[in-house]
């Protein structure tokens, strides 16, 4: 599998923002981490059962692993503030339903691949932590993927990756900023735009 398309899938599994000093258990940080992909592996990826069983379990794995709540607040950035709370129940409800859609389905792609967790380094946001890992390619270099992790009363989260030098949470907002700012429909575009590319997944799935 290539490289571009293997840490595409990455991505998506995962979105977001944050960082951590010293307050953050590295070790529970990093276990954490390493529990989330183990559960994709070996109960979606390697699990003899249907493609929606399949669906379901990846829905459970990303709500789960992911501060939605966070995500939606850094990738929608200065237009979080602007959203009424449906447009950010609405936003956040459809991009978890495109992702799972999307991204489930293609998670067979990750077979023979995994991840080495290496150190982690601190940050200087309060409550949150990078932990390092690497993957190996096929004859190509291992590609490096950096989580940023976020804990809150004990529990940890996954709210950014880092594929090469490149934030998958900053790549986010960027693109939905530039959506927003060049449509006149803003938030509720979006949203739209979003509710359109399921529907293709449901397409492209039923042929």
């Amino acid at each position: 599998m290539r490289k571009g398309l293997f840490l595409s899938l990455v991505a998506s599994m995962f979105f977001m923002a944050g960082v951590a000093k010293a307050d953050v258990d590295p070790v529970k940080a990093t276990q954490f981490v390493k529990d989330v992909t183990a559960q994709g592996i070996e109960d979606i990826i390697n699990a003899n059962v249907s493609q929606a069983e399949k669906d379901k379990r990846f829905a459970k794995l990303f709500s789960e692993a992911l501060d939605l709540d966070f995500i939606g607040q850094f990738v929608l950035g200065r237009n979080w503030k602007a959203a009424t709370d449906s447009q950010k129940a609405e936003f956040i409800k459809t991009y978890r339903e495109l992702n799972v859609k999307t991204w489930s389905k293609r998670f067979d792609e990750f077979k023979g691949k995994a991840f080495i967790f290496e150190d982690t380094t601190p940050s200087k946001s309060k409550g949150q932590i990078f932990v390092n890992s690497v993957v190996p390619m096929n004859q190509q270099e291992p590609a490096k993927v950096v989580w940023r992790v976020k804990e809150t009363d004990g529990k940890y989260q996954v709210v950014d990756i880092i594929i090469e030098n490149v934030s998958l949470a900053i790549t986010a907002r960027n693109e939905y900023s530039a959506f927003i700012k060049n449509n006149s429909g803003g938030i509720d575009a979006l949203i739209e735009d979003l509710k359109n590319k399921i529907k293709q997944t449901d397409s492209t799935a039923a042929k």
